[in-house]
């Protein structure tokens, strides 16, 4: 595992929900990582920790490696990759994205 890999590893392990998007919560930089954002808080869901891929560009090539996922964000619940934000819309809409965040 290479040390970006690592470092990847070690944010999505060490925290409950981590979405890797492009700027921060406060301020996103593309719409579907608002999208993913707005979907987050209207779940309820706290201590949402983001990574702002376009701070770091070894995590922002790493983590499509990471998840094997081409997009961002990506949403990581306990340690599993989630999905991107059109997955995190259907997963909502459901119910299921609530349920995935509670457990």
């Amino acid at each position: 595992m290479s040390d970006v890999q690592q470092r990847i590893d070690e944010i999505v392990k060490g925290n409950k929900v981590v979405l890797f998007m492009k700027g921060t919560a406060q301020f996103p930089q593309c719409g579907f990582s608002g999208r993913a954002i707005q979907i987050l808080k209207a779940c309820g869901a706290q201590d949402i920790t983001t990574v702002n891929v376009l701070a770091d560009e070894e995590v922002r090539q790493g983590i499509k490696e990471y998840a094997n996922w081409p997009t961002i964000p990506q949403l990581y619940v306990n340690g599993e990759f989630v999905g991107g934000s059109d997955i995190m819309m259907e997963m909502y809409q459901a119910g299921e994205l609530q349920e995935v965040l509670a457990g």
